[in-house]
Formats: structure tokens, sequence, C-alpha cells
């Protein structure tokens, strides 16, 4: 006898609900859940049961990624692998070389560059930053040959096409993403190919230590030697040319404009003491305003001579080089973001984004009719920086 809710005999027999059939191949959990719409869950049981490489699918398939091609350019353990081992090492190596040679010319080259000439090209100090630049910068680029290298001969070349999903991932598809990152990582090959492992750890290792090093000419205290408040100029010294002659007032035009610099070991110049000696025209001078400070007899005086002025050629904006004057209408040009200064109103910026004044030399004549500096810069010379009211005060002194 066959009940009302009993089903025909023809009709398959449905298998109970707590007995589901699955199919535990990786294309089969990824089926089962995306039918489900993400909301079902795979047991960690059986993600457990699942190799790496089985997991590695199953990333794939959740990412709708499909492997056209996959193949190694050499065999494992073939001649071309090892060649292929060899030439990555040797790059790495070679960058540590370099990347230690870069360390030691740091910590131990006598790079002063005012010791001695700068022209003479047995001075050690004109090597310094080329080299410098040669070692590290050759070391970085064995490195990135080691790795192309490395890329191109080592790893498999893959194609692969993937369909891009909008938000975040859950468990499953974390589980197979970081299977699938631990199999790159194994196909890199570091556990089995410990030369270049070894030569890369070192070459990391050593431009890692490079650029700490490097960080330490960044630290100088610039309060130990006040080397950002005072220059080379004194008081007597004479104002020399480029190539060494002293200047006397005949020897300029009204109008001109001079490029001095003071006295130093082997006529070394350093890069705060360029300095303009401009006489200005008579009516120039005649409505020529300078500020309170160089005027205070606090301050040692006057720092004008006469027609002529002195001051720094480093602009006070971000430091170029102040080196176009037109005489005719008295201005000092920088090129390079358009400031101006005007002589008559004591080198005051009156165009572009300059806002402080060029710091003046004061200048005088000794017993032997050349310029020379009264003292230091009145103030200190190049862009603000920190303090900079502190130094204004130490030059008064």
């Amino acid at each position: 006898m066959s009940g009302f809710n009993q089903p025909p005999a023809d009709e398959p027999t449905v298998p109970p609900a707590d007995e589901p059939a699955h199919d535990d191949s990786p294309a089969g959990v990824a089926r089962e859940y995306t039918a489900s719409k993400h909301t079902a869950t795979v047991s960690d049981e059986r993600l457990s049961q699942m190799t790496t490489a089985e997991l590695v699918e199953l990333g794939g398939d959740l990412d709708h990624v499909r492997v056209i091609s996959q193949e190694y350019p050499f065999e494992a353990g073939s001649r071309g692998e090892k060649r292929a081992e060899r030439r990555v090492a040797l790059c790495f190596t070679l960058a540590a070389v370099l990347g230690l040679a870069f360390v030691g010319l740091f910590l131990f080259w006598p790079w002063k560059v005012n010791a001695e000439a700068p022209t003479d090209t047995s001075n050690l100090a004109l090597w310094y930053t080329p080299l410098l630049g040669l070692t590290l910068g050759g070391s970085l680029a064995l490195l990135g040959a080691g790795l192309v290298i490395w890329a191109k001969k080592l790893m498999p070349h893959e194609v692969a096409i993937q369909e891009r999903h909008e938000g975040a991932s859950p468990e499953i598809e974390r589980r197979a993403t970081a299977a699938t990152l631990m199999a790159g990582a194994e196909s890199l090959g570091l556990g089995r190919r410990k030369m270049i492992r070894n030569s890369l750890l070192g070459a990391g290792g050593v431009l890692g230590l490079a650029t700490v090093f490097s960080l330490g000419g960044l630290i100088k205290n610039p309060y130990n030697d006040h080397a950002l408040f005072h220059t080379a100029w004194k008081k007597g010294t004479r104002l020399l040319r480029a190539n060494g002659t002293p200047v006397r007032p005949g020897d300029m035009e009204p109008g001109s404009m001079e490029t001095v610099y003071p006295f130093t070991e082997n006529m070394a110049h350093q890069s705060d003491t360029p300095t303009m000696l401009i006489r200005m025209h008579h009516d120039q001078a005649e409505k020529f305003k300078a500020r309170p400070m160089n005027v205070d007899k606090d301050w040692g005086g006057s720092a004008r001579w006469n027609e002529y002025v002195a001051y720094s050629k480093i602009c006070t904006h971000l430091g170029c080089p102040v080196s176009l004057y037109e005489r005719e209408t008295g201005k000092i040009l920088c090129p390079c973001h358009q400031s101006q200064f005007q002589i008559t109103q004591d080198a005051k910026p009156v165009f572009g984004p300059a806002t402080r004044s060029l710091p003046a030399l004061p200048i005088d004549v000794d017993d032997e009719g050349y310029f020379v500096a009264k003292s230091d810069f009145r103030e200190p010379v190049g862009p603000a920086f920190w303090d900079r009211r502190f130094g204004v005060t130490k030059n008064a002194k």
C-alpha cells in the first residue's frame, strides 16, 4: 500500500539532506562555493586535506584565473639552470662588494674640499663624490641586473587571465591566496638555491648598511663650529678676483660688478663666500639708503665704501647664485626664481619670492689701496634656516 506522501516508485530517490554528495576536487569545491553565492562554508577539515597544489588550483578557480601556459626556462638541476644561478650570484656578490666600497669611501676618504685646490687632479677630494656615485650606483645596478636575470632565467614563464572582483575576500579565499604566495616563493627556489639566497642576503644587507651610513652626513650638529653663521671673510681679508688678483677702487668703471673671494689656502673657494663687488653710478650712490645695521657703529660702521658696495651672491630665497646685475636700473636678478634686489635700497628684495635682503659685506681700503673686508657678513648667508636670528646677533658682536 502506498501512502499519499510517498513518491512514485519510478522517481529517483533523493539523498537525505544530511548526507550531501561532495566533490572534493579543487574545481568541485570552487563550484560548490560559487554556486552557493559565497554563503556556504567549507569545513577546515576538507581544506586541511587538500595539498598545496590543490589549494593553489582552488585559489585560481575562486579568483577566475585561467592559466594559459607555464614553463621553466631550464630543467631543474640542468647545466643551464646552474649557469644562470652562477650569473645571478655573481651580480649579487659584486653588488655587495661595491656596497662595502661605498661604506669605506664614506668613512675614510679624505673628502675635505677646502684642504687643497679643487682644480688639481691629484687632490683626492676631487674623486670623492664621483667614487661615491660609482660604487653606490654600480651596486644598485648589479642588484637590479641579478634580479632581472633571476626572473628571466630561473622563474617560470606563466601566462594567466584573471577576472577581477570587488570587496574583501572571505577566509576560504585568503587561505587559497596564502597558499598561492607560498607556492610562488617555493618556485623561486630560495630553499635549494643557497648560493643565490646567500649572495642576495649579502647584497641586500650591505646596501642597507650603506644607506644607514649615508644618513650620518645629515646629522652633523651645525652648532659645533657655527658653520651656518660664519664664512671665511674676516677683518682685513682682501677681496680677490677668481685669478687671485686684488681689486683697487680705480679698477672698476661706474656701474660695473666684480665677483670676489677671500684668500684661502691654494685659492680654494668656499661655497658661501662668493661676493659681488659693485660700483654704483653716481646718481645711484646719491639715492642709496642703507639698512640700519649697515650704518650703526655698534655693527662696525658703514658697510659701503664711497660708491662701492658688496653683497653675497647666494640668493636668500633658495640659495641660487644671483649673478645677473643690470647696471642701468641697479637691480640684481636671481635667474632661478626671478627674485630681484635693488642696490639703491641696500639690496632689498623688490620682486619675486625672496623676502630678505642680500647680506652685505662691510668693505674698506687698506694702506696699499686694495679693498678689504671690515668683518664677516653681518647676516647669515643664503636661505633662511632655523635660529637665523641667533646668527645675526653672533655676527653683530
